[in-house]
């Protein structure tokens, strides 16, 4: 068996995590904004010479490279994504601007749209008309199509959305559209709606094309530009990529739809903590990330993250495609710390990678999470930081929290732990937002923490939080580059039926199967899986009549394409019963006298592929640490002499009671008062609450 090396770009480092049998090496490296094909082509050399091998030999031995991107939302967020058109039904030129009415702060009158992706006056209409059951209404005006290129490529249009109402069902004019577009305006890139999002409503389905278009070609020309370094430095198999939906796929596949890799760095954490999670016997956890630029709030509850296809609102605009849930917040290690009109607050702004924190001695002025970190000795100058790629320096760090801390009234010191207040406060009502919106109680969970920089808050979270138990992998650093390597390759794929589930259409139920499947056995194929290692999850949509939202689920479970034997006559009665009961599980009530609709098929498809292995939790006889020495640190009742311990030096069994810190290659977990940790069989650490901590404000 050859290495598998997963890959995942963060705002501030790439994280690396190469398997080799049953061994995992973690590194990180500084990511490179300009061209981000760069920090990962110089990681990989990294790889290879941790290896002792040169570049070309160590990728003619991967059989697989599985890459998370963060290319898609940085476009949204800097808003730098290609100039885009969109063309639609007459009559539906503002259905972006409508947004439903929604608005993330309904307090807020001043708070403005989101910028505009499509601007009016690149938001173009034609005549024509297919109605709800796929006739035609009104044919489509061919020379009003031409005429809407002519004034794109005006504008200098460089990706066109194409959305006509009811192209799900029938995209024949959309086809058409696409055509007309691909003459007149040669080398532009072409979202068509119906291949985007094949489903009702017709916000949902805009939205997405539209995003689609926008951050398509810049993700295309990054995996291009990647795909060609890797085979021009030896490497000769398919680049797979990770999706949003928590499965990879290859760098073909997601062309067809770029906006699959949309908050797929994230995804990677969310499936490798529900695989660690279950290993060691915890199957609700709260999963948290904190990296350099945010901090990432996921769940998996009963041993799974499942991808949802909705009502997904990313960086303000509206994604409908499979998603696993993941929340960001903008705290993380690089968030800058500034006061604002006599407030001190904590981001969402970051330093990145470049030019970073003011310790990381690279140009940065402004003062960070990470800085402040410094100042309270939780980080120090003397340690290795990023697995000693490089030091940190306090050169400049004091002044700027002297700075920060004149604005306020006190000192340098009490700045920056004021800081480490706010930011931790940020997070925990976070996370107290998104749990009482599930229905969840953070209190029955278990936290994992992972990033850069999650195990630096994670217990003091825990505890403001009122969970009693943590746990923080040894890969916690890279653990999203890790969860790509647990993540199967997958397809997961819907098509529009909108019916009565007492009246079903199996033959249409049977085509629009047997079209998903033949879709799933071509891309599988091409990436050399055999049809018959696919294992397929046939699901339906379905809803009460007059409901928004439709629930997904499963039908029927298949290893290969070929059986749908189980769409008989009755199958409607069995979709019933299922959905009843998935409706009860999500909102605790059904409607015994009303009659669900089917609103679309559905059908997710994964081939098994080695993971990494995780091992189960503590088993070993508790056994006290040795501290390898002490060090001046504040961890929230005021500054002390604190044990600190090197990660290297723990074994199995080995037990740290806080306060004390531990060091590990590419993060510190701090074990705060009224906490211990424990060092389970496999290496990851196991943070319980002992007895009530209390903070102190300096």
């Amino acid at each position: 068996m050859g290495y598998r090396v997963g890959i995942d770009i963060g705002g501030t480092f790439t994280d690396f995590a190469l398997l080799n049998g049953a061994g995992v090496r973690l590194f990180k490296n500084l990511s490179t904004p300009d061209d981000r094909s760069i920090g990962v082509m110089s990681g990989l050399e990294r790889l290879a010479e941790m290896e002792s091998l040169a570049l070309g030999d160590f990728l003619a031995r991967c059989d697989a490279i599985v890459h998370g991107t963060t290319v898609a939302d940085n476009t949204l967020i800097e808003m730098n994504g290609a100039v885009t058109g969109l063309i639609t039904t007459e009559g539906f030129r503002d259905e972006m601007e409508f947004r439903r009415g929604y608005k993330e702060d309904i307090w807020d009158v001043r708070l403005a749209p989101p910028t505009q992706i499509t601007p009016r006056r690149r938001r173009l209409t034609v005549p024509e008309r297919i109605l709800f059951d796929g006739s035609v209404h009104k044919a489509l005006d061919e020379e009003a199509v031409r005429r809407c290129c002519a004034r794109l490529k005006k504008q200098n249009v460089e990706s066109v959305a194409i959305s006509l109402i009811f192209s799900f069902v029938n995209p024949a004019h959309e086809r058409r559209v696409a055509e007309i577009v691909a003459q007149e305006m040669p080398g532009v890139q072409i979202s068509r709606s119906h291949e985007v999002l094949p489903r009702a409503p017709e916000y949902d389905r805009t939205s997405t094309t539209v995003v689609n278009a926008y951050v398509g070609p810049r993700v295309t020309s990054y995996l291009e530009r990647l795909v060609s370094r890797l085979e021009e430095s030896g490497y000769r198999n398919r680049l797979m990529v990770m999706q949003a939906s928590g499965g990879v796929m290859t760098k073909e596949y997601i062309e067809g739809s770029p906006i699959r890799v949309l908050a797929s760095g994230p995804a990677g954490g969310v499936m490798g903590s529900a695989h660690v999670g279950v290993a060691k016997g915890y199957r609700n956890l709260l999963c948290v990330d904190m990296g350099g630029t945010s901090y990432d709030i996921s769940m998996v509850l009963n041993g799974a993250a499942p991808a949802v296809a909705g009502w997904n609102m990313h960086h303000r605009y509206l994604v409908g495609v499979p998603m696993v849930q993941v929340e960001t917040l903008g705290a993380g290690g690089g968030s800058i710390c500034h006061v604002d009109n006599g407030e001190l607050r904590v981001g969402p702004a970051s330093a990145g990678a470049a030019p970073g924190p003011i310790c990381y001695g690279r140009g940065g002025t402004k003062p960070t999470v990470t800085d402040a970190l410094l100042m309270l000795g939780i980080l120090c100058a003397d340690s290795e930081f990023a697995g000693g790629s490089f030091s940190l320096s306090r050169t400049g760090v004091e002044q700027a929290f002297g700075e920060l801390g004149a604005q306020m009234g006190y000192g340098a010191e009490e700045a920056a732990f004021d800081c480490w207040r706010v930011v931790n406060a940020n997070m925990s009502q976070g996370v107290r937002r998104i749990t009482a919106g599930k229905g969840v109680d953070p209190r029955d969970m278990v936290m994992l923490a992972y990033g850069g920089n999650g195990p630096a808050f994670a217990a003091i979270q825990a505890e403001d939080l009122g969970i009693d138990k943590v746990l923080v992998p040894k890969a916690s650093p890279t653990f999203s580059a890790l969860g790509t390597l647990v993540a199967d390759p997958s397809i997961d794929e819907e098509r529009s039926c909108i019916a009565p589930a007492d009246n079903i259409d199996t033959a249409k139920l049977k085509a629009l199967w047997t079209e998903l499947g033949e879709r799933a056995r071509k891309f599988f194929g091409d990436a050399n899986f055999p049809a018959d290692s696919v294992a397929a999850r046939y699901q339906l949509n379905m809803r009460y009549p007059g409901q928004n939202w439709a629930l997904s689920f499963d039908i029927r479970v298949n290893r290969g394409l070929d059986d749908l034997s189980f769409v008989d006559r009755t199958i409607g009665q069995r979709a019933i019963e299922l959905f009843n009961e998935r409706h009860m599980q999500e909102y605790g009530h059904i409607r015994e006298d009303e009659t669900p609709e089917i609103t679309g098929v559905r059908l997710a498809t994964s081939v098994a592929t080695p993971s990494p292995v995780a091992a189960k939790g503590f088993a070993a006889t508790a056994v006290p640490a040795r501290a390898a020495g002490t060090r001046r640190a504040n961890l929230g009742q005021g500054y002390r002499e604190t044990a600190v311990f090197r990660g290297s030096e723990l074994a199995p069994g080995h037990e740290v009671t806080g306060p004390a810190i531990i060091e590990e290659s590419f993060t510190t977990i701090v074990v705060y008062p009224g906490w211990k940790a424990h060092v389970d069989d496999a290496g990851d650490y196991e943070l319980t609450k002992v007895s009530i901590g209390r903070l102190q404000c300096r």
